[in-house]
């Protein structure tokens, strides 16, 4: 073999070797993922772990590498398993799921949680909300107004434990509420409580005078008049367009049928609430439909539970959709930086789009960019 011959296989077995090391010793992308694996939630954790684990399959690459381990829905608990997800190298963790697991994840500042909560105050600084918070959805419905030109909007938020979420959200997204109200959701005080906001008794009065008026005037037309205004339940105008409710499940429709109680009707007032997550039963609540309300694509949730159901047999929980963009999302980051940079890429502007639509990233916040829907005559139709 000539001199000459001999350099360029030697350079190309190198450059072979060089490759196959490099192959070999590539970095795993370690993801842990922090779930309730025990206890009473473990069943959503397991939901949870199937849809990482169809990620994973659907990204196609061997350098990533789940690991799970269980919170019991207890913040001690969480922090243990942190600490030893800490232990094996890990750099970015999804999950926790709830609120009270992120108490003591401050401690852990080497590691970024991706939280499935959609709470946003008062989060450790190496927690990310990765929910759909307030925010997003008062982007989404400030949009809906903005385009219909619906200028007098009130708010109704219950005394719930996310009554300041809701707040931070009005501030964030500068949306223009006409006026802003918090009602207890005991039964008689809602009502109560609905009957001043929409001035009813003071409507209601209104009506009485004038046909009282009407009978003890001379109007030759008097007897129509009458029989048209007894067909009323009050008379006098409201000052709102449009009213967002800021509730869910059967609390939602007591507010509804409130309103209706007290003469407000969806037929001429809008009526707006949160993300509903496609609750089926509001199919049925004809008496306050129309109903607006932003959520994330129906259809591309719908894609998800088909693939999941026919890879588990099952039907997934709708954090376990969050749970399968979240690895999408990190393995996508995690070719920009290395993981042990990508609490950078955080408070950098990037934007990823997975199942649940786009996520916009910035300054350690997610939001997204919901769809806008309505229920009407029992169907479901997409506003954008």
């Amino acid at each position: 073999m000539c001199k000459l011959t001999k350099i360029i296989f030697f350079v190309f077995l190198n450059l072979i070797l060089t490759f196959f090391n490099t192959a070999v010793t590539a970095e795993k992308i370690k993801i842990g993922l922090l779930v309730p694996m025990t206890g009473n939630n473990k069943d959503l954790g397991q939901s949870i772990i199937k849809a990482v684990s169809l990620a994973i399959k659907d990204i196609d690459s061997d350098l990533i590498e789940i690991i799970p381990k269980d919170t019991a829905t207890r913040p001690n608990q969480t922090l243990k398993s942190a600490f030893e997800l800490k232990e094996m190298g890990v750099k970015v963790v999804i999950g926790p799921i709830f609120y009270e697991s992120l108490t003591y994840l401050d401690e852990m500042k080497d590691l970024t949680f991706l939280s499935f909560t959609n709470k946003t105050l008062d989060l450790p600084k190496n927690v990310i909300s990765a929910g759909i918070n307030s925010t997003s959805q008062l982007n989404t419905i400030k949009k809906f107004l903005e385009t219909n030109n619906i200028q007098r909007t009130i708010f109704l938020t219950p005394m719930q434990d996310y009554e300041f979420e809701v707040k931070k959200g009005i501030k964030n997204s500068k949306i223009k509420i006409f006026k802003d109200y918090v009602y207890d959701t005991e039964p008689t005080k809602l009502t109560s409580q609905i009957e001043k906001i929409t001035n009813y008794k003071i409507r209601k009065q209104n009506l009485e005078d004038e046909i009282y008026r009407i009978k003890n005037s001379n109007d030759t037309n008097k007897e129509k008049k009458i029989k048209r205004l007894e067909k009323r339940y009050t008379l006098g105008g409201l000052n709102f367009d449009a009213v967002i409710i800021a509730d869910f499940d059967e609390s939602l429709k007591s507010v509804g049928t409130s309103l209706l109680y007290t003469d407000v009707s969806p037929k001429n007032k809008y009526f707006i609430t949160l993300n509903q997550w496609f609750d089926s039963s509001l199919l049925n609540e004809t008496d306050i439909q129309p109903i607006y309300f932003p959520s994330i694509n129906k259809n591309n949730f719908d894609n998800y539970k088909e693939k999941f159901f026919k890879e588990f047999n099952e039907y997934p929980s709708h954090l376990s959709l969050l749970s399968y963009d979240l690895v999408g999302l990190v393995y996508y980051l995690s070719l920009k930086t290395n993981l042990t940079n990508l609490n950078k890429l955080f408070k950098k502007k990037n934007s990823f789009k997975g199942k649940i639509g786009i996520f916009d990233i910035k300054n350690n916040k997610i939001n997204h960019r919901l769809n806008f829907y309505k229920i009407e005559n029992k169907k479901l139709i997409e506003i954008f």
